[in-house]
């Protein structure tokens, strides 16, 4: 099945509450990295592409999902919104400051640490994380400058009637007003604090 929805944020944006509520609503399955980092088959798929020459096959990489939010797919986020030209396009954001320091304590944070040497997939997906932002975000003056020109590309490339920009913290009502569809009875999710993130993956 084709995306029907892009998730252009970075992570540490809100990306994991994004995709419980784009799979409450209707949306899923949605892409996400811990569908990834929980499937060596899909690590080994990201990273035959990232680090070992593999043509992009979009198709296989996104194959039964509707949707898709954080890395590794928001990397690619340009070719994804040219491949799949009726999906809409959901740009994650928060305050630079504030996302920096998610990502020191999280991203950064598993990007330096040593795996365990039994759990070779894990390994593979350090690799490819390194691959694609290499050292773009190497001092917080860097990344931030990064993430801010991040963030202006896809408002600049992106028709405004296919993009939603999605301040963390706003809710339901802006995502299921773009989406079309109603909003739930039930609170918006906030899922994989810093906290959270440090237990499941450090």
């Amino acid at each position: 099945m084709p995306l029907e929805i892009i998730g252009a944020g970075f992570g540490r944006t809100g990306t994991d509450s994004l995709r419980q509520a784009l799979n409450m609503l209707g949306f899923g399955p949605c892409h996400h990295m811990y569908e990834v980092r929980d499937d060596p088959e899909k690590v080994d798929l990201w990273h035959d592409y990232f680090c070992g020459g593999a043509p992009l096959d979009l198709d296989r990489l996104f194959s039964g999902y509707r949707s898709q939010v954080d890395w590794p797919g928001a990397h690619l986020w340009r070719e994804s919104a040219a491949h799949y030209p009726d999906a809409k396009v959901i740009l994650s954001v928060r305050d630079p400051e504030s996302w920096y320091a998610s990502y020191a304590k999280t991203i950064k944070a598993f990007r330096e640490a040593e795996m365990p040497p039994d759990v070779p997939h894990l390994h593979k997906l350090q690799d490819f994380v390194d691959a694609f932002l290499a050292d773009r975000f190497a001092t917080k003056e860097k990344a931030i400058a990064d993430y801010l020109d991040h963030v202006a590309e896809v408002k600049a490339t992106i028709p405004a009637d296919r993009l939603l920009v999605l301040e963390l913290g706003a809710g339901w009502e802006p995502l299921c007003d773009f989406l079309g569809v109603a909003v739930p009875d039930t609170p918006y999710l906030h899922t994989n604090a810093t906290e959270a993130f440090q237990e499941k993956n450090l």
